[in-house]
């Protein structure tokens, strides 16, 4: 490797050399803020006689030191390219304004020095060569935008109007100055010789913001020659960044998707900001053939994928539907899980009606969880190893036999606890996408006249006793009056759809059931909805009605979101649970414990304490020395130390003169550090 600092424009002069941009580059980014500092800078060194140089930075290239057959020599930048993309611009906007001017000799100095290579054949005669989205952008910048109009965004245009609209007759001498002036350290890596993946490591290590999929698929390209590069690039990666993207945002989501991809490979959820570490640690880059195996078994499942983020690129459209449901429900936590069964039924493992089972099933767990408010954590783990326990010969059923095994927070609702909260929940101030989802599901449950309330956005949740309620809705007796205001009045039982929301306002039951003004037909007793069909048959609304109209929703919600329906004879029991959301134990005996799936025969918190803390020390001993966990329990060899030394195996030691409480602290700590949050749980004694 060797690093010198020299002046931008002697390194852009340099003949018979083409600056390649890589395709395992991110795209040309910047923005017109970055464009504008770039410049200002350049026209205060440029007015500054003073001045004789401005550090910009650095630019990493590999060189092969080989010629092609015509004598040009590339350099392949793998750091700086949106600095050197930046300032080939501005030297293009100043060629293009000497056009204009008629000065020829400008032109062709500009040109023939920082722009083209003269007597390179077509393919290298441009000095710079973006990569291939970028590629036509520049060329039609270099004709002049001659032709047809450019279709499409492009960044590489957007900043080129700004530095043309920038810099003009009166000031381009200025720009040529500050450009002269730019300085910039230069970092030549020779392949074979040098590690430009390390290289690059190190360089995004000190603030060089890439995301984790950037950083991967440099980690893959980087190390290959331009065909395998290109390869590898077309038939892969550049598949996988295409599927991998929220269509309606065009929001990248790759970095995402490996996350999610590792997480069903590894039975473990990376850190966002590890999910790199954990590709190379996965997959250390061997032969092509091995590289092309496992990029493989990724864009495999990427297709699937894309259409858990777009349901609208499912042609079927049941399950297109159900994909729309699980969007509105924002539960990625499953995607994982999803992906692999999505494939099972592209490759025909599992049938159509099986695969809706399952998005149906899935939704069921979730949405009875939501009711109760369960800690949403808890699904990390549980759809990170659910595929695990599909049994091909009973598809369905033994999915939803795995999820009714899980206990405490984890666990599946029955429909007694489910009803009881739903009974007072508020379903009215929740995110907007789950009130959607919903009143959704609720109104098209086995309608062949579907209502699609997303769509209409003069449909909008109503609030039968009104939020703001006149003066006549006294009459139903200051009783009812409080406790529909006060308890029930976000409730679903007090909620319905309408397309009139503005017009029944605050007005009494019977106005609102029918009115009709105008011949509007705003009233309940018009609607043609399944929520109104009840309140159109009412005389009035209190709390027997409204308790009333909760019976007929409760028996629609039970098939919307159904229990599985299957013979589960295994005792679970429900007062298990887990050690975060557990009373203060303070005074209370244990009947069991249950850690790592494995049921403990415990009745007190010491011996709990004991047992963690040392089967935690067997499986991660050097974290305890790299966090503050072993200072927090008072880990020691030297039983000395300690007012009561409690060993946890033959060498170690750890305080044993805590109160409870303090030792379910420190079993929570222990249990953060090795994201094992939900592998324990507890059950007290009556």
């Amino acid at each position: 490797m060797k690093a010198s600092e020299i002046k931008l424009n002697r390194f852009l002069s340099e003949n018979n050399t083409q600056f390649v941009i890589p395709v395992y580059q991110r795209n040309y980014d910047w923005k017109l803020a970055q464009c504008k500092q770039l410049l200002e800078d350049i026209f205060e060194v440029g007015t500054n006689k003073n001045s004789h140089g401005h550090f910009i930075g650095s630019i990493v290239y590999v060189h092969d030191d080989i010629y092609s057959a015509s004598g040009v020599r590339e350099l392949v930048v793998i750091d700086g390219q949106q600095r050197l993309t930046s300032i080939t611009l501005i030297y293009l906007t100043v060629y293009l304004l000497a056009d204009s001017l008629g000065d020829e000799k400008l032109k062709a100095q500009i040109g023939e020095t920082y722009l083209i290579n003269k007597f390179a054949p077509e393919e290298e005669k441009l000095k710079l060569r973006p990569t291939e989205n970028n590629d036509k952008a520049y060329k039609y910048l270099l004709r002049a935008g001659e032709g047809e109009e450019y279709e499409g965004f492009s960044r590489l245009i957007e900043n080129f109007d700004y530095f043309k609209s920038r810099i003009t007759e009166e000031n381009f001498k200025v720009v040529l100055d500050g450009l002269s002036k730019l300085m910039f350290v230069e970092i030549s890596l020779e392949r074979g010789k040098d590690d430009p993946q390390k290289i690059f490591e190190s360089l995004n290590s000190t603030g060089l913001e890439l995301s984790q999929a950037d950083l991967i698929r440099n980690y893959i390209l980087m190390g290959l020659d331009r065909r395998d590069q290109d390869i590898i690039y077309s038939k892969y990666w550049e598949l996988i960044e295409q599927q991998a993207k929220e269509e309606n945002s065009n929001s990248n989501r790759v970095s995402d998707f490996i996350r999610d991809y590792l997480t069903l490979e590894n039975s473990k959820i990376p850190n966002k900001n590890k999910v790199y570490e954990e590709f190379k640690t996965k997959y250390p880059v061997t032969s092509i053939g091995q590289l092309e195996e496992n990029l493989g078994k990724i864009k495999g499942l990427v297709y699937h994928y894309s259409k858990l983020l777009n349901p609208k690129k499912e042609p079927d459209p049941e399950i297109r539907k159900q994909l729309e449901y699980l969007d509105k429900m924002e539960i990625n936590v499953a995607y994982p899980f999803l992906m692999k069964v999505y494939d099972d039924y592209a490759k025909g493992k599992i049938v159509k009606s099986e695969f809706l089972n399952v998005l149906e099933t899935v939704q069921s767990y979730a949405w009875r969880r939501f009711i109760l408010a369960l800690p949403s954590n808890a699904l990390n783990k549980i759809f990170m190893v659910l595929y695990q326990d599909v049994d091909y010969r009973d598809y369905v059923e033994s999915i939803q036999r795995s999820l009714l095994r899980k206990k405490g927070t984890g666990r599946f609702p029955r429909d007694g606890e489910l009803l009881d909260v739903l009974r007072e929940k508020d379903l009215y101030n929740i995110k907007s996408r789950n009130r959607l989802y919903f009143f959704e599901r609720l109104e098209n449950h086995n309608n062949k006249e579907t209502v699609d309330i997303e769509a209409n956005g003069s449909i909008t949740v109503e609030h039968i006793f009104p939020q703001n309620p006149d003066s006549s809705w006294r009459q139903i007796g200051e009783p009812d009056f409080t406790e529909l205001k006060e308890k029930y009045l976000h409730t679903i039982s007090n909620l319905t759809l309408s397309g009139n929301n503005g017009s029944l306002g605050n007005k009494s039951f019977l106005l609102k059931r029918d009115m009709n003004h105008d011949g509007g037909e705003q009233g309940y007793r018009f609607s043609r909805l399944w929520l109104n069909k009840y309140l159109s048959e009412l005389e009035e609304w209190n709390k027997e009605q409204l308790l009333g109209r909760f019976e007929i929703i409760k028996e629609r919600f039970l098939k919307v979101w159904p229990f599985p329906s299957i013979e589960f004879d295994e005792d679970i029991d429900f007062l298990e649970t887990n050690i975060f959301q557990a009373e203060d134990p303070t005074g209370k005996k244990l009947s069991y414990a249950i850690f790592f799936d494995q049921k403990l025969k415990i009745n007190n918190i010491s011996t709990l304490y004991v047992k963690v803390i040392g089967d935690l020390f067997d499986l991660h001993a050097e974290s305890f020395f790299t966090s503050d966990v072993g200072e927090k329990i008072s880990l020691t060899k030297n039983p000395a130390d300690l007012r009561q030394a409690i060993p946890i195996n033959d060498t170690y030691f750890i305080e044993g003169n805590l109160d409870s409480r303090n030792k379910v602290q420190r079993i929570k700590a222990a249990l953060t550090l090795f994201n094992s949050e939900d592998d324990l749980y507890i059950k007290y004694k009556e």
